[in-house]
């Protein structure tokens, strides 16, 4: 049927549009095209594919058709002229053209380095702001809705929608350079480029729409990103605090969701379905970022925090006044209402439920949590252990609301519904 065919696209597309793009913007050296091309080519495969069915290899497939339209953009002349000053063709020549085609048609076919880390820092360019350029590469890279972005920053999707606009198009107007940078230009934009892998990781790991709560994918290329830029910036021990985060919480991915789909917390997870692998990769890397003996980042301490839950065999043996005093630090760091929360929940763990509420219902106020389905369902939690039963079902019902994930909302009026009951 053409809908199978249309949601077989759809899966391929969120999966490989991001190399696309970044294969297209090497060679057009333009980020914003470079897109256009790649949705050239999505559309093709919603025209043939349903005719002609799914080719073998369909990323291959729609990664041709892209190098295949940017080629005929040349060949018409778009182009040309910007081609002719980055590689000194002289195009007086009546042949010049064609043969400046070959050899864009060879670079086509050069994938020597890691087109995606340079996608990453050119859309990280300093001649952004630092939300426009989080916002441009999870676009780019992660394949993430406007919707999804704005969520995830908890600010109006239109607001998401121009920065990506603007970024684009003074990406274009700067002649921004497509390239992994050295030095101390490297240090610079790496604070931005950790927060992109970083959201693109949490954006897989715990989906903030759709009816799935997990979007593997997106994860996985989270942590091929962070590994390799942890290769190529050894001394830099944030680098490692994100590899280290990213590998223990994705270690507890297959534990996260039951037969049906439906999420379980933490604390009621079967401990033995955590991946052994990627807890002593996530242990190695804190390790190692530790070992560089610098001021813990956020990285490094949220994978330290990260760190306490892999070592506990059992929820009881969880180090909670050790997460409590990491999140209190990190709270110092970067005076996040959301980290306070996690503070909060910690505080309740190693105090009690009244101790963890007090903190809490300090962030009520907090503007920036209003839409944060989180903070009542935390609310919610210390409630149903205090035994205020009434307020708790209101919490689950206010939090059930507030999300945007199916699975999640399935849970939360499950929990309202249950609450006091058990």
């Amino acid at each position: 049927m053409v809908s199978e065919t249309h949601r077989a696209i759809q899966g391929v597309w969120s999966i490989e549009s991001a190399r696309v793009i970044a294969s297209l913007a090497r060679i057009v050296r333009d980020v914003g095209l470079a897109e256009e091309l790649a949705q050239d080519a999505l559309l093709a495969a919603l025209e043939q594919w349903p005719e002609q069915g799914i080719p073998d290899n369909p990323a291959a497939w729609l990664t041709a058709a892209a190098k295949h339209r940017a080629i005929n953009l040349l060949r018409r002349g778009k182009m040309l002229e910007r081609k002719h000053a980055e590689l000194g063709y002289d195009l007086d020549s009546q042949n010049e053209p064609e043969r400046l085609l070959a050899r864009l048609q060879a670079e086509l076919d050069d994938d020597v380095g890691d087109d995606l880390l340079r996608l990453i820092f050119t859309s990280c360019h300093p001649v952004l702001s630092t939300e426009a350029r989080v916002a441009l590469t999870l676009r780019l890279l992660g394949g993430l809705s406007t919707d999804e972005i704005a969520r995830a920053f908890l600010v109006p999707e239109s607001t998401i929608a121009q920065r990506i606009v603007r970024a684009k198009r003074t990406l274009a107007e700067k002649h921004v350079p497509y390239e992994v940078p050295r030095g101390e230009e490297l240090e610079a934009r790496l604070a931005s480029v950790l927060e992109v892998i970083y959201l693109i990781f949490n954006e897989g790991y715990s989906a903030t729409a759709g009816q799935d709560c997990m979007r593997p994918a997106l994860s996985e290329e989270a942590l091929r990103l962070g590994r390799v830029l942890a290769g190529i910036c050894p001394q830099e021990p944030e680098v490692h605090g994100l590899v280290a985060l990213m590998e223990l919480n994705a270690s507890r991915a297959a534990a996260r969701v039951n037969a049906a789909g439906e999420p379980i917390l933490l604390l009621e997870q079967d401990r033995g379905r955590w991946d052994q692998l990627l807890i002593s990769r996530g242990l190695a890397a804190l390790a190692h970022a530790e070992a560089l003996d610098q001021p813990p980042g956020p990285y490094l301490l949220q994978g330290a925090i990260t760190a306490c839950h892999a070592r506990a065999r059992t929820p009881d043996t969880t180090d909670w006044a050790r997460i409590a005093a990491l999140y209190e630090q990190l709270g110092a760091l970067l005076k996040s209402p959301v980290v306070e929360l996690n503070r909060a929940v910690a505080v309740s763990m190693s105090e009690g439920p009244a101790a963890g509420l007090a903190l809490v219902d300090a962030l009520l106020p907090e503007p920036t949590l209003r839409h944060y389905h989180l903070l009542p369902a935390a609310r919610a939690e210390l409630l149903e252990k205090l035994g205020r039963f009434a307020e708790a079902r209101t919490e689950f019902e206010r939090a059930a609301l507030m999300t945007q994930n199916a699975r999640q909302r399935e849970r939360l009026q499950q929990r309202a519904r249950s609450c006091g009951r058990g």
